[in-house]
């Protein structure tokens, strides 16, 4: 049964969220704070995946989302933000920030289990497909197992997300990826996601991959394409 972390001041939506969740089939740990949330989750094991509201009294959920993925134990969990606020610009710094998906208040609960069905699928299939894989490409060496990624021999942390992005565009290197694609492949061509997204995270990765950046190329008017020889 997977465990989902749930930070929300809300308490009737709180309320609303465990018990739909629960519902489904998942094991829900609620918390108003994201103080309260942030201790649990690093004091036990790994939930498979934090609901965190942007907007917390104290911690805000951005603070709470920079710790998760700052910790060793829960830095590779999948992160949904929730918040009112929907213009693009505020999904675009969600999605920077490390989430993996960011749902607008006020939602449909039975959209955001959805969404948290796919994502967490998404990240099974993939540990699947992965499986053992160990690649190194120039600088680059990747291990899907381990989740883990060393440029030049120093090891580089990514989201789960980044992670997902970087293996996609290797196992199709030399391909050239269309944004649309890429949406497609990794979003699942999610309505809230923009191409812009895309765009957005290519850049974090790029900057990530420091000096092996260059091997994540911009085929203009088209997408990406990694290039490289193992």
């Amino acid at each position: 049964m997977v465990n989902i972390l749930i930070i929300e001041d809300e308490a009737d939506l709180l309320a609303t969220l465990e018990y739909n969740l629960q519902r489904a089939g998942y094991r829900t740990h609620g918390f108003l704070t994201g103080e309260d949330g942030l201790e649990w989750a690093l004091q036990h094991e790994p939930p498979g995946l934090a609901l965190l509201d942007v907007m917390l009294p104290g911690i805000s959920g951005v603070e709470v989302c920079y710790r998760l993925r700052a910790h060793e134990t829960t830095r590779k969990m999948p992160i949904v933000f929730l918040s009112a606020k929907g213009a693009d610009i505020d999904r675009v710094i969600g999605f920077e920030l490390g989430a993996d998906d960011y749902v607008v208040k006020p939602f449909n609960v039975r959209e955001l289990l959805l969404r948290i069905r796919a994502i967490l699928r998404r990240s099974g299939e993939e540990s699947a497909a992965m499986g053992e894989m160990e690649l190194t490409i120039g600088p680059l060496r990747i291990d899907s197992k381990r989740h883990q990624l060393w440029v030049g021999g120093e090891e580089v942390v990514l989201t789960p997300l980044e992670f997902r992005m970087l293996s996609l565009l290797l196992t199709r290197r030399g391909r050239v990826q269309s944004r649309e694609a890429l949406l497609a492949d990794i979003w699942e061509a999610n309505t809230s996601v923009q191409l812009r997204t895309v765009d957005v995270h290519i850049n974090r990765l790029r900057e990530k991959l420091g000096a092996a950046g260059d091997m994540l190329e911009t085929i203009r008017g088209i997408g990406y394409r990694f290039q490289g020889h193992n």
